[in-house]
């Protein structure tokens, strides 16, 4: 099985790689970035016979179709998905290879469903289109299908991540700042509405090292996907937070004042937009500032009823976020290469990976999922 990963070079395509090398079928894994300076490539990867280099663009539609076409699945961990997601699901269809991506922005998802020449051109071709097979999206979406299974009505999932800043660096603080700003979407009563990112303030309780956070309103897929395969289910809310608490204190401030407009403004002379001034100062945060813990969390909760009592289950992870990430889109690959996702065209996560054989897949790599089952009944004698 030959594999080529698309923002290769960066923290979450080396989290995918690192996992396909491990694996007796995988023959080849190819890095393909515009970096490929081997110096940004970990030791193991350099070390291993299987992996290679190879300068992809995603703004260079037919370098990506004959850079993907030699493969047999493409896994894009380039972002920001907002600006690539399309861009690669759409050469990967043209090549005629399954498609894998760790998409967490919204906007990209209306289009690989809607598009003919993605979902269309992938039924027709063959081939499966999965989209958010991360860490959230991905594996929080795959315990939403197991426990959903267990219930004989889904009410409400609610879907909570936080994230040290020590963990992010490059595309995903654009990712951090953009899934705040504008209308984002949530499913309420039923429906899919539009909200203010960063608000709906709460607390949630994550694992240590986390602990208490304050979650608010993001930008993700899941509002949009999962009512297309969880039938019947009135609520589906995402929040984040990036910790420690004085970056999404920041942040509101800087959407509030303007910094996050991306309206151009003169600035002696020159025409600067400030989301991008902003940007690139948070990706140039002083290493003395507090950082918080190297650690990431996922909370989901899932609300519904079972032989006509309230059941609520909810599940806790906590580890690093390149491994959390990487390894549920290799575990996707593999299963796709096992015949064990039979869905062609776009689909998300919870449409067609086996719950069960996926979490055995993660838990043998060592994850941890903390687990509670709450029943809720009148007393009776």
């Amino acid at each position: 099985m030959r594999a080529i990963v698309i923002g290769g070079t960066g923290g979450m395509g080396q989290g995918v790689a690192r996992d396909l090398i491990k694996q007796d079928k995988i023959t080849n894994v190819t890095l393909g970035d515009i970096n490929i300076d081997p110096g940004r490539v970990q030791d193991k990867l350099r070390a291993s016979d299987k992996v290679s280099l190879i300068r992809v663009d995603v703004n260079d539609h037919d370098g990506m179709v004959g850079a993907i076409r030699e493969n047999d699945v493409v896994i894009n961990c380039a972002g920001p998905f907002y600006k690539t997601a399309v861009a690669v699901a759409r050469a990967a269809v043209e090549a005629r290879v399954n498609y894998i991506d760790i998409c967490d922005d919204y906007e990209a998802v209306p289009i690989l469903f809607s598009s003919a020449d993605i979902d269309k051109a992938a039924k027709e071709a063959g081939i499966t289109v999965l989209t958010g097979m991360g860490s959230d999206p991905g594996t929080n979406n795959v315990l939403v299908k197991w426990y959903a299974s267990q219930l004989d009505r889904v009410d409400e999932i609610h879907l909570f991540w936080v994230v040290s800043i020590a963990e992010l660096s490059g595309a995903a603080w654009d990712h951090s700042l953009h899934m705040v700003t504008g209308k984002i979407p949530q499913y309420l009563d039923g429906k899919l509405e539009y909200v203010d990112g960063g608000t709906g303030e709460e607390t949630a309780q994550f694992l240590e090292p986390l602990g208490t956070c304050v979650v608010r309103f993001v930008g993700h897929p899941q509002p949009i996907t999962i009512p297309r395969y969880i039938e019947g289910v009135k609520k589906v809310v995402i929040k984040g937070a990036l910790i420690p608490l004085w970056v999404d204190e920041l942040i509101k401030e800087q959407k509030q004042t303007g910094f996050l407009s991306t309206e151009p403004v003169e600035v002696r002379g020159t025409k600067v937009a400030p989301y991008d001034l902003t940007l690139k100062l948070w990706d140039t945060i002083p290493k003395s500032r507090d950082n918080g813990p190297a650690a990431s969390g996922l909370k989901v909760i899932v609300k519904g009823e079972r032989e006509g009592k309230g059941v609520t289950y909810t599940a806790d992870i906590v580890g690093r976020m390149a491994p959390g990430t990487g390894l549920p889109a290799s575990i996707a690959a593999l299963m796709m290469d096992a015949g064990d996702v039979t869905v062609k065209g776009v689909v998300a996560p919870e449409g067609c990976i086996d719950p069960e054989k996926f979490l055995a897949a993660l838990l043998q790599r060592g994850a941890k999922i903390h687990q509670t089952e709450t029943i809720e009944s009148m007393f009776a004698l």
